[in-house]
């Protein structure tokens, strides 16, 4: 089962959700503030993190800013504050759910679980889109061959380096479809995303000048990343 790290300075409240989240077959650690949390992130990696807002010596939000500097681990924000513009301010720093307190512990098991089933199913799709393919792609005159690691236009090779080769074929294999560029980092780089991380976007770039014509068929989806375009 997966683990769960609990930041929750409320020991009364934080025993009971120990105790359910152990009945639930969890694996559970325990941290009462900011500190303790990080370096329990930092020595544990857990599965999720269930961040309380109002914490001693660093607060939640400090908290899940210094999370999302290194890890896309999934963080649950348990709070006393109800106010929309606390709730925007928390998912833009990098939550991925919110729980208002007083709340049921059924349904915080059953947003832990749904929140553990998308990373499930999100892991799955990264493993196929890392999965070697040995399919030939074309498109117009381009033509992708994974087992000879050659791309050309018009049988003239062009010199991609292994990176941008793999980031062509997970995007030409999949017209249409938008990518992040978080998830692009993971699934081509193998690497978290750190805000500020411009490696997919240069290699964009340099995909672009090396397609030519054809560089105009990768398309930037504004807001998201980018998508090879479907026609």
């Amino acid at each position: 089962m997966a683990t769960i790290l609990l930041v929750e300075d409320e020991m009364h409240l934080a025993q009971i959700i120990l105790r359910d989240l152990a009945e639930a077959g969890y694996t559970t650690f325990h941290a009462a503030d900011g500190e303790a949390a990080l370096e329990l992130h930092a020595a544990q990696s857990p599965d999720l993190v269930l961040l309380d807002w109002m914490l001693p010596k660093r607060d939640g939000l400090d908290v899940l800013r210094q999370i999302r500097q290194s890890a896309a681990t999934p963080v649950l924000m348990l709070t006393a504050r109800s106010e929309e513009i606390d709730r925007v301010v928390g998912l833009e720093v990098g939550a991925d759910d919110y729980l208002t307190k007083p709340f049921s512990m059924r349904e915080l098991l059953a947003r832990i679980h749904a929140m553990l089933r998308r990373v499930e199913l999100i892991e799955q799709t990264l493993q196929a889109d890392r999965s070697p393919q040995a399919a030939l792609l074309t498109h117009a005159n381009l033509t992708l061959d994974p087992d000879a690691h050659r791309a050309t236009i018009d049988d003239v090779s062009l010199d991609l380096s292994p990176t941008e080769f793999a980031l062509l074929y997970l995007l030409l294999r999949n017209p249409g479809r938008a990518f992040s560029r978080a998830y692009l980092l993971d699934a081509v780089w193998r690497e978290a995303y750190v805000s500020g991380d411009r490696s997919v976007d240069n290699a964009v770039l340099r995909l672009r000048k090396k397609l030519g014509d054809l560089g105009e068929a990768l398309e930037t989806v504004w807001g998201v990343g980018y998508r090879w375009r479907a026609d």
